[in-house]
């Protein structure tokens, strides 16, 4: 028995409690937990904003050791670390096709399976974004798992399976920044935190940091911002002005609410480009006229896990790492426990923070 957070139904509170994991079958692997991060995502499954089978153990951004793998894994063996891919790509269908890995249509197909059973009355548990971090020790899809960069301690590794790549990836795959450039980052949790430090790195020459707490501010500054702006209805205004007039070249939104995606909007400059990386729910409509798409000419795209290929982005990244431009631990606000989970979504909900990181 291992203890993990169960989500026993959309709207309900979680459950810290026991779960009995089978041994790893063909294709399957077992990792002992060293950490995870605790994601806006899984906020959302508890919410029904995204929705997965339950009852379900969540936590998507994770590392750990290797125990035990099943017949037919050859790429990693017993303690290896590794980090978790929450959306392994399945190489055949139309988006994997296109070498567009991160929209592969068949991504969470695991959620749907049935890795444990509660250890108080045996009922079913589905892995929730398919690998179930939030567990002293899980059993994943041998392609849910790639080799923890050298030189990373698996405690700062775990965040590069959500937080990082998908920061990191709204900079260098989506919006494409140029050095010069300048660059709005909407939000200032986790994962607005890598935005920064990727904007930092791929040379911008001013980064804005919105968010609604001045909390925030000097995690911000440390992060790369050379700006920082309370959000409020004059949010687009202040930073035209930090921007002689003219908007930024690039605004990225990590908060996914229709007021911030069209405040990010608003905050480029004619030809800018939006990428959304927040996840909203389908009531968050965002409106524009006619007139305003043609005059402004700006580009607004969505950005799904930073645009990554994790298998080819992560040794990107551990260089970065390694090299001293990219720091992990500016990302972590809290270390907690696993019963701390339900506490660290409060603070979530609140604005409070950036990163909690469970430590197992």
């Amino acid at each position: 028995m291992v203890r993990a957070a169960v989500l026993p139904a959309v709207g309900s509170p979680l459950e810290i409690t026991g779960i009995d994991l089978p041994e790893p079958g063909p294709g399957q692997v077992r990792i002992k937990l060293a950490a995870a991060g605790v994601c806006h995502s899984d906020l959302s499954l508890t919410d029904g904003t995204m929705r997965v089978p339950v009852p379900a153990v969540l936590g998507h951004e994770g590392a750990g050791t290797v125990v035990s793998v099943g017949d037919g894994v050859t790429h990693v063996a017993p303690g290896d670390g590794v980090v978790l891919n929450w959306a392994p790509s399945c190489g055949r269908c139309h988006a994997c096709s296109l070498g567009e890995v991160w929209l592969c249509a068949d991504a969470l197909a695991g959620a749907g399976a049935v890795y444990a059973r509660r250890s108080s009355d045996g009922s079913d548990l589905h892995p929730g974004l398919n690998v179930a971090a939030f567990a002293e020790e899980t059993v994943v899809a041998a392609d849910c798992v790639l080799p923890a960069p050298a030189g990373v301690p698996l405690t700062d590794a775990a965040l590069l399976g959500c937080a990082v790549l998908t920061g990191y990836g709204a900079i260098h795959h989506s919006a494409r920044v140029r050095a010069g450039e300048t660059v709005a980052v909407f939000g200032v949790g986790g994962v607005g935190l890598a935005t920064l430090q990727a904007a930092r790195i791929a040379g911008a020459s001013k980064i804005i940091a919105i968010d609604v707490s001045a909390a925030k501010e000097e995690l911000a500054r440390q992060a790369g911002a050379t700006d920082y702006v309370i959000a409020s209805g004059t949010t687009a205004r202040e930073i035209r002005a930090l921007t002689g007039k003219q908007g930024v070249d690039v605004a990225v939104e990590c908060v996914g609410r229709a007021v911030t995606i069209r405040t990010a909007w608003e905050s480029t400059r004619r030809g800018g480009r939006t990428t959304v990386v927040g996840i909203g729910g389908k009531d968050q409509q965002v409106t524009f006229n006619a007139l305003e798409i043609f005059h402004w000419g700006r580009t607004l795209a969505g950005c799904v896990y930073g645009n990554c290929d994790p298998a080819t982005d992560l040794p990107v990244l551990a260089e970065h790492i390694r090299a001293g431009r990219l720091d992990l631990s500016a990302l972590v606000t809290e270390h907690i426990t696993l019963d701390e989970i339900p506490s660290a979504f409060d603070a979530m909900v609140a604005g409070k923070g950036g990163r909690a990181l469970v430590m197992f």
